[in-house]
């Protein structure tokens, strides 16, 4: 069995997280998440609060996903609907908590699909979700110098 927390210890600095403190409370301008007591959170800011690009919006408005999940197989292909509503359920349970977790796009690839996600945290719950719910095969490779998790499930 892999050891999946050691992939995903961060080695290299993520150019998305901030490199100074933000002001308390700080409100990112698309999403609408608020940066309060050290963490970004589903919050309603106070008026005055300050406005920023929380990391996960930055990785979006960029196209510049932290995790990738390929999905693919014959059960794929025969249980599609099922399986999206699992890796969209996955990222519903995970996002309450943790606003930087979310799902960039879903898009066909390879006879398969392809997710990004904007932290590769995320992207290991789903294979770990899948993997749990439908068994398969799952891989993970996690590249260092990117701070970039891949991640494959197939059945």
């Amino acid at each position: 069995m892999l050891q999946h927390e050691q992939l995903l210890q961060e080695l290299v600095h993520d150019t998305y997280k901030s490199r100074r403190k933000l002001p308390e409370p700080t409100r990112c301008q698309d999403c609408g998440a608020v940066w309060h007591r050290g963490r970004w959170t589903w919050a309603a800011p106070p008026a005055d609060a300050a406005v920023a690009r929380c990391p996960a919006c930055k990785r979006i408005r960029d196209r510049f996903p932290a995790g990738f999940v390929t999905i693919n197989g014959a059960y794929f292909d025969a249980h599609r609907d099922e399986i999206v509503g699992r890796v969209r359920n996955c990222e519903a349970a995970q996002r309450r908590d943790h606003p930087l977790q979310r799902i960039m796009n879903i898009e066909p690839a390879g006879g398969g699909l392809l997710v990004t996600t904007t932290d590769a945290h995320l992207a290991r719950r789903i294979g770990e979700a899948l993997h749990h719910a439908y068994k398969g095969r799952m891989e993970f490779r996690y590249n260092e110098a990117d701070n970039l998790l891949r991640v494959s499930w197939t059945r």
